[in-house]
């Protein structure tokens, strides 16, 4: 499926309709609504990394509803779902499953494989950050490939393969700091906000009588790998694919066109990882639009998302209490939309 990409945007090709992508997405949006008052935000990018087949880190305080977002997720989806509650004492074998002792009918023992709960379409790593990096490295096969390799075997993961972990920002004490290689592995990093007066009002009237919101499913693990295939195949004209690729350079110190803050302040920059997150991501984005094309305004809307988790800032930012998003808001600014020549 091609379209012709111009200064205009995009004429779709015959046949190509956004609205079962949007009508999905929009019904999702509803479903996770009836149980998760306010952020907005927090399930659009969800739903945009899904279609996406990408991973999310949501980081907020405890009682924000992280939890309760995913379980809604799976129940609007009709997929197997499966949460692990990150511990210190947490051995990968738990997670991913190992090889047991069989015994067949004649008695002669073979080992076979034992499943861990990994092998669920959509796996929640509850509070990711308190196992320990042994455990963490476990998951790096899993987020890549979608498979599980043990004693020399690869399992496949189910497909869909959608991974959510939470941690939470105040709590350092008996945590392990994620690595920078499997923070790479996700494809948006979100932070959930804490509810305004209204919001919690609401939440308040939800939870202490006796409303039960029934969420009803939406589509199934099938439906969403379509919808994956259909979102990759939305043209980006190469002006644009160029803007992407200069937003991630300048998020470099060691590059002459890095903005001062990026010089200044950031020790490692964005992989090419974070380029294939903001291109896929502006594609759906677009597409949630109502559109067939991607424009600078999709880019800029998944840019803070994208790129959170993949900037390492040195210690004079912790110093000078230089924050993440204050350095994507200066790249935002500083980058041009185009070059000439």
């Amino acid at each position: 499926m091609t379209g012709v990409v111009g200064r205009g945007g995009v004429t779709p090709p015959e046949g190509a309709e956004t609205a079962p992508l949007q009508q999905t997405a929009r019904a999702l949006e509803r479903e996770v609504g009836k149980v998760i008052v306010g952020q907005q935000p927090v399930v659009r990018g969800v739903v945009i990394a899904l279609l996406a087949g990408g991973h999310v880190l949501l980081e907020g305080l405890p009682g924000l509803g992280k939890t309760i977002l995913v379980r809604t997720l799976a129940r609007a989806i009709r997929l197997s779902y499966s949460r692990i509650q990150f511990t210190p004492d947490l051995m990968p074998a738990d997670v991913m499953g190992t090889n047991v002792v069989g015994e067949d009918a004649g008695g002669a023992r073979y080992f076979r494989f034992q499943p861990g709960p990994v092998f669920a379409n959509l796996v929640l790593a509850d509070e990711i950050n308190r196992a320990t990096p042994k455990t963490q490295s476990a998951l790096l096969e899993a987020m890549q490939e979608q498979t599980v390799t043990i004693a020399n075997e690869a399992h496949q993961l189910p497909r869909p393969f959608f991974g959510l972990a939470t941690q939470n920002p105040i709590e350092m004490e008996g945590t392990y700091p994620l690595p920078e290689a499997e923070l790479d592995r996700f494809f948006f990093k979100l932070n959930v906000r804490y509810p305004s007066r209204q919001e919690l009002h609401e939440i308040l009237r939800r939870t202490t009588g006796s409303f039960q919101a029934a969420v009803e499913p939406v589509t199934d693990g099938a439906g969403i790998l379509q919808l994956q295939e259909f979102a990759r195949e939305v043209p980006i004209a190469s002006y644009l694919t160029d803007y992407a690729a200069r937003l991630v350079l300048a998020t470099h110190p060691d590059l002459p066109d890095a903005p001062e803050l990026t010089r200044r302040y950031v020790r490692y920059g964005a992989s090419p990882r974070a380029g294939q997150a903001l291109v896929l991501a502006a594609k759906i984005h677009a597409l949630l639009s109502g559109r067939f094309n991607v424009s600078h305004d999709d880019l800029r809307y998944v840019a803070p998302p994208a790129l959170r988790h993949r900037l390492i800032l040195n210690f004079e930012a912790e110093s000078s209490n230089v924050s993440v998003e204050r350095v994507i808001r200066e790249v935002l600014a500083r980058v041009p939309e185009e070059v000439k020549g």
